[in-house]
């Protein structure tokens, strides 16, 4: 087992937001001189709706386009900085920045397997002379597809996802399915029971001590405070607080506007 001392020394990358501006019909959502995610293993962003934390993260992937700033990854294995605000989207993944999906993503008509299979399929297997490639790609990836089937008790993977919380969990295995050096959770426990959160809170753990840099977004206040070991706040499209989970729970700023007495 890897030791809290361990895990804070793994090389890790970072993500550096400086000057990061954006509005939407002249109301500034987020607007950030400089923050960086990544210094602890785990890191909590918090704060009422509408404070700019999902579009924070969508920034990041380049999902959503920055009014101006710049947003620059470090990489941990000495490649150096790499200002991916200049980058379109589809290059985040591939080189290790994942984002889970705070709004359910799935596709009706594929099965569990095949919404697996779309995360580990990459470019060169999706074009239309590759089809009958599948076999391969699935035989590349099928224990590490096996493993988290059976660790979220998804069961058949010929069947469909029925619930919510099951399109949750695939969501979740697609980010992991990815190998993420870099990854931001919007919201993953949201909707989930208690012992399933436990085994997301689990894996993430798990991710972290392997040198994974891990951002989360969570209303779950316990998942924050028992999973995080920095935690930023947000308000009005500004960090305004950074500390650790007990710093920030006691603030009484933070009491005020988001937490209330009934969470200190």
């Amino acid at each position: 087992m890897v030791s809290d001392a361990q895990q804070a020394a793994v090389p890790r990358p970072q993500i550096h937001v400086q000057n990061v501006v954006k509005s939407f019909s002249g109301r500034v959502v987020v607007d950030i001189d400089e923050l960086t995610l990544g210094d602890q293993p785990i890191e909590g962003l918090i704060g009422p709706n509408g404070a700019g934390k999902t579009t924070l993260m969508r920034m990041i992937m380049h999902s959503t386009e920055l009014d101006s700033g710049t947003i620059t990854l470090s990489n941990a294995n000495g490649g150096g900085d790499v200002v991916i605000s200049d980058l379109p989207t589809y290059w985040m993944a591939p080189n290790g920045l994942v984002k889970s999906n705070q709004v359910i993503m799935d596709f009706d008509n594929l099965t569990i397997l095949d919404s697996m299979l779309l995360a580990v399929s990459t470019a060169k297997y999706e074009k239309p002379h590759r089809i009958f490639d599948e076999p391969k790609v699935y035989a590349d990836n099928v224990e590490r597809m096996r493993e988290y089937m059976e660790y979220f008790d998804l069961g058949d993977p010929m069947r469909f996802a029925g619930s919510a919380g099951e399109k949750k969990l695939l969501d979740i295995i697609r980010c992991l399915l990815l190998e993420p050096k870099f990854l931001m959770l919007d919201e993953p426990t949201a909707g989930l029971p208690e012992e399933v959160t436990e085994k997301v809170v689990g894996i993430v753990r798990r991710l972290a001590a392997e040198g994974t840099s891990v951002v989360i977004v969570e209303h779950d206040l316990n998942v924050i405070w028992n999973l995080c070991d920095e935690v930023h706040f947000m308000a009005e499209g500004s960090v305004v607080l950074r500390g650790s989970p007990e710093e920030i729970r006691r603030n009484s700023t933070v009491v005020e506007k988001y937490l209330g007495e009934g969470h200190v």
